[in-house]
């Protein structure tokens, strides 16, 4: 599983840059991205870093480069599952893209995201104690003519609404009115609504010129919670800028094909988190820095060998 935008942190994974398959994968990010992808993760203060133009790149290039140097060592997923922004890192992992294609992706993703979310103003509010036709009706109740939707599908219990920022606080004011909590997400914009849909148009026109692959991995798309194909990868890619992120659909599917170990690379461990609210029998694992990545391996080669 690739973690999505907002886990990013200053100097995540600095610690894996030591490690040849990671230092790999940001030198070609770097070439690909006309910047020292390694000194933003490392150095670069909070604020910059949390710009979804650096954001996204630099949490891409690490989980891509904690996934191979786990491939590696012999971890094979199964499946890839992204978060959003997990879902570009995933194409890599899959087989769809190159590195290189995948970075050059991101770069733009990143930059139209940016430009609508500064040209659209919104906002985005974890609603909890949530399920979808609660969140539908008020959604509905509470849009009064202005973009108010269900953006992601976390788990059970919770659900993000994305929009106006006008609309989402009347959503969290009537949530609160009745006996319920939210929380207001530190993003640049209303990601996964249709106030991204100038990102949206902008995605589409770029991938006319991107050849896909068939996966080598299956690729569990957010979109759809099923596998993605190489002939559907333009049309989910665009639709996944004004789409839900259905995150929790995905991990039930997969649990229902027999996945019971899911392994999150990238930073922040909220993936891992939100599979144990999902699916309490399932084993969970976070890879972000090399306390974690050798403890892991530690830990599988013990199993192998049972």
């Amino acid at each position: 599983m690739f973690s999505g935008q907002g886990s990013q942190k200053p100097g995540m994974g600095g610690d894996l840059l030591a490690v040849k398959e990671v230092r790999e994968v940001f030198a070609c990010a770097s070439d690909v991205l006309g910047c020292d992808v390694a000194d933003l993760v490392l150095n670069a203060e909070p604020e910059k870093l949390n710009d979804t133009r650096n954001a996204q790149p630099a949490l891409c290039v690490l989980s891509v480069g904690i996934a191979r140097v786990l491939m590696a060592r012999g971890v094979e997923p199964a499946a890839v599952l992204g978060f959003s922004l997990g879902q570009v890192s995933a194409l890599a992992v899959s087989g769809m893209l190159s590195d290189e294609a995948t970075f050059a992706f991101v770069k733009a993703r990143s930059e139209l995201m940016a430009e609508a979310a500064a040209a659209h103003p919104g906002a985005m509010s974890a609603l909890l104690k949530a399920d979808e036709e609660s969140v539908d009706a008020l959604c509905e109740r509470c849009a009064e003519g202005e973009v108010l939707v269900p953006a992601n599908f976390n788990c059970p219990g919770q659900i993000v609404v994305a929009g106006a920022p006008a609309a989402v606080a009347r959503a969290e004011a009537a949530w609160a009115e009745a006996g319920r909590r939210s929380s207001r997400l530190a993003t640049s914009g209303a990601f996964h609504s249709p106030l991204m849909a100038d990102a949206a148009a902008g995605l589409a026109d770029y991938l006319k010129g991107v050849e896909f692959s068939e996966p080598r991995i299956p690729l569990v798309c957010n979109v759809t919670a099923a596998p993605l194909s190489a002939a559907e990868a333009r049309d989910h890619l665009v639709r996944h800028l004004t789409s839900p992120v259905r995150f929790q659909q995905s991990v039930e599917a997969l649990a229902r094909s027999g996945t019971d170990s899911f392994v999150e690379v990238g930073f922040g461990g909220v993936l891992a988190n939100l599979v144990k609210r999902i699916d309490k029998s399932a084993t969970r694992a976070c890879v972000q820095d090399r306390a974690s990545f050798d403890g892991y391996l530690a830990a599988a080669s013990a199993t192998d060998s049972e």
